[in-house]
């Protein structure tokens, strides 16, 4: 075996003990929430042909769902401070069991808080599209836009920047659907309405969830 051979194994060995380390140390950072949510699923069957909503704080604390959509059968699988990279990463175990009727995600925030780029949360979104097409082939995705929140008004540029490349990526693909949420949600003066907001200005109170509501609705039905 050449220098040139074996150099190059030595890099594919390295490359993947650090892959390896890297999904170790995601399961175990999850590793409470996700089987949190698994336990779920021992206690009582989840509805079949149900609309998944998934994705980080702003789905998990969504506790309204099932009175804000009474008609609609919904899956509650959104795990707390999760990126969409973290999405991806669990999908065959948050997503692909459900079989769902439909996608929604809120993620790709938390990314941007942490200093990823746009492009990064594009590129994991694209994953997440990729991971549909083999798994769950024609189940339609409604990706939610990224909120302006009082919290992290300074990373709004970046935020609504990932916006707009999702918009733009999403009708490349069959039945994905971007949706805006954030601008019902800016007042007179361009910047977050506070009323919407808990007090820490970055999780929504019950009517800055009414306004999500009545924007996805025609969209679940």
């Amino acid at each position: 075996m050449t220098a040139l051979k074996i150099g190059l194994l030595l890099l594919l060995c390295a490359a993947t003990s650090v892959a390896q380390a890297q999904q170790y140390a995601r399961e175990k950072d999850w590793e409470k929430e996700i089987n949190a949510l698994l336990e779920i699923d021992k206690k009582q069957t989840p509805p079949p042909n149900a609309v998944l909503f998934t994705g980080s704080s702003s789905i998990r604390m969504w506790t309204s769902l099932r009175t804000d959509f009474p008609t609609i059968a919904v899956i509650n699988r959104g795990f707390g401070g999760s990126h969409l990279e973290d999405l991806v990463f669990f999908a065959p175990k948050i997503v692909l069991p459900y079989k769902p009727r439909k996608i929604v995600i809120y993620s790709g925030e938390n990314d941007i808080e942490i200093g990823q780029s746009a492009e990064n949360v594009l590129a994991d979104f694209k994953a997440f599209v990729d991971f549909r097409d083999k798994n769950l082939k024609g189940v339609p995705i409604i990706y939610i836009s990224m909120k302006p929140s009082v919290l992290r008004w300074s990373k709004w540029p970046e935020i609504r920047k990932a916006n707009d490349l999702i918009k733009a990526e999403s009708p490349k693909h069959k039945k994905v659907t971007f949706v805006d949420i954030s601008a019902p949600m800016l007042g007179s003066d361009g910047k977050p309405m506070p009323d919407l907001f808990l007090a820490d200005g970055l999780h929504m109170n019950a009517k800055g969830y009414a306004i999500w509501r009545s924007v996805l609705e025609p969209y679940l039905k």
